[in-house]
Formats: C-alpha cells, structure tokens, sequence
C-alpha cells in the first residue's frame, strides 16, 4: 500500500499531461474530473488506510521505492515529458485497465474491513468502468498516429505491472 500510494504523484502528473495535451475539451474535462477524484477521494482512502493500520508517516517515507515502484514514477513522468497524448494514454490504459480487471475478479461480497472493500470499490464501480473504457476509445483512436510510442509505452508498462506486482506478491510467482 506505501509503494502504491508513492505512485500518487506521478500519477498526477502524468493526468496533467493527459489534460494538456488532450485534443478534444471533452477528453480535458474527463481528466480534470479524473485527477479531482485521485486527489481527494483516492488520497484520503490512502490516508484514513495508513490511519486505520497504524502506518505512521514516518513509516510511509522510510523505506525505499522497490526497483518497479521507481520505474513506474520514471515512467509516468517520462510520458508527461513527451507531450504526447498517444504516450499518456498507453501509461494510463495498462495502469487502470489492469486495476479495474483486478477489482472485477473480487470476491463477493465485499470484505468487512474498509480498507479492503473501498480498495475494490475505488477501482469497481460505473464511473471507474466508463473512465476505462474512454481510455480505451482514446487509445484506439490517437494511438495508430502514433503507434510506435504508444506501442513502447504500453509494453514498458506492461512490464513494469508485472515487476511490480512480482515485488509485491513474491510467493504468487
């Protein structure tokens, strides 16, 4: 949960390139909308989380970036400074598209500790989904002008979800 919230920053950065290089004003409003809710609802998950598990802030700050964790910021900002909108949206459709398929397959019901529960529903519910999918539409539509950096962004993040995820979940390997 620490490695995943470090990604908050970046992640906001990488939602500003998104909103300043977006071509249409609809797509700008989507992700003003977008990096409303990760600054407010997403972040004070994290922080009433970290509360409620007793992980002071100290302890937030201490360890260091696992080896992903420092690739995916790298990475995100690394499409920021492109100023491509193509290369935002091949970071942006791994990261959401895999959390949003990780919340699908939760069981059911939902846990009983919020930490678990809000987890799942910050990444299950219409308005996550309908953000995927215009990722989606987004990605189909301007990635083909720009498929070979869209096509490396994607892969790298790709990657970089398994090393994370690898990092996380060692035994699951």
């Amino acid at each position: 949960m620490v490695q995943d919230h470090r990604f908050l920053d970046s992640f906001l950065t990488l939602l500003g390139a998104a909103i300043a290089t977006a071509d249409t004003f609809e797509a700008r409003l989507r992700f003003g909308r977008f990096a409303g809710m990760i600054s407010s609802d997403e972040n004070t998950y994290f922080l009433r989380a970290f509360e409620a598990l007793g992980v002071s802030p100290a302890q937030r700050s201490e360890p260091a970036d696992t080896v992903p964790t420092a690739g995916f910021k790298a990475i995100m900002r690394e499409a920021a400074a492109t100023r491509s909108y193509a290369a935002a949206l091949a970071v942006l459709n791994v990261a959401e598209g895999l959390y949003l398929d990780w919340a699908l397959k939760a069981p059911k019901p939902m846990p009983d500790n919020f930490v678990h529960a809000e987890w799942i529903t910050l990444h299950d519910n219409p308005a996550f989904q309908d953000f995927v999918a215009f990722l989606q539409a987004e990605l189909d539509r301007v990635g083909p002008q720009d498929a070979v950096l869209a096509g490396d962004f994607y892969q790298r993040t790709v990657a970089l979800e398994l090393a994370f995820f690898d990092a996380v979940y060692p035994e699951d390997k």
